[in-house]
């Protein structure tokens, strides 16, 4: 798998893709890009994300209520969760997590929903994938109030020291399309002088696109972009860096070398 790319937070199943998903996986795959994590947002998506990650190869899914859609989020669907855990063995759980920038979303019950969210993750022994969105502080309260959990805050946005107090408790940063915007000087600060074993690539297709997509509908093939701009951060041979990334998703997912 020398120089294979692997996405590891794409959201290939939402709608945004269902007139042409098969045209945007083979561009993926042309691009380089040899597997996907793709985590789930609701209880109603589970059925529609297993379906397409079992008819494409190197697609990954991840089970979980993300806190942006609470009001499609019922405390059931935190039953059912388990359930379909038990039941269908996924790499990861998520995508869960708080999220203070949007108004209207229930600081109280996006708690509830996330804490038990890890609590499942550490009890099936699972690796979560985090949304933290001017929340990284109790993000990681919560992580150490819960404990024993490791994982991926993925579009990392937090500062350099929570990125080294997640560092310490296990987890890793995400890197999208953020990172090739000259302005975002703090993310490419933490980019260019993290510990390599701890970064992730990422898309968040078919959202944040990079700098020279602005404004259009991301995509898994468009990583390349980030790629090499933190390859340039880092001053790395960009076929290195996504070898040494993709062995990261897959020590953290817990899959084959």
């Amino acid at each position: 798998m020398d120089g294979a790319i692997f996405d590891s937070h794409s959201h290939v199943d939402a709608p945004e893709f269902d007139s042409d998903r098969e045209a945007v996986l083979k561009r993926a795959e042309a691009a380089g890009v040899r597997q996907q994590l793709v985590p789930a947002v609701d209880h109603a998506g589970w059925s529609k994300l297993k379906s397409i990650c079992a008819t494409w190869p190197g697609l990954l899914p991840a089970y979980g209520l993300h806190p942006m859609f609470l009001d499609r989020h019922r405390p059931e669907h935190l039953d059912a969760l388990q359930l379909w855990i038990e039941r269908e063995h996924p790499r990861a759980v998520g995508e869960c997590g708080l999220d203070f920038f949007l108004d209207g979303l229930d600081v109280q019950a996006q708690r509830m929903y996330f804490r038990r969210q890890l609590e499942i993750a550490r009890d099936f022994d699972l690796p979560v994938v985090l949304h933290a969105r001017r929340a990284v502080e109790e993000v990681i309260a919560t992580i150490r109030s819960v404990g024993r959990l490791r994982g991926v805050v993925h579009s990392y946005s937090g500062s350099e020291e929570q990125a080294r107090q997640l560092f310490e408790l296990g987890f890793l940063i995400g890197i999208g399309g953020p990172v090739t915007y000259e302005r975002a000087k703090r993310l490419r600060r933490i980019v260019g002088t993290a510990p390599l074993e701890c970064l992730l690539l990422e898309t968040d297709s078919p959202d944040q696109p990079d700098s020279l997509h602005r404004g259009q509908r991301n995509e898994p093939a468009l990583i390349v972009a980030v790629l090499d701009s933190v390859a340039a951060l880092r001053r790395m041979d960009p076929a290195a860096l996504a070898e040494a990334t993709s062995r990261n998703a897959r020590q953290l997912l817990g899959l084959a070398s």
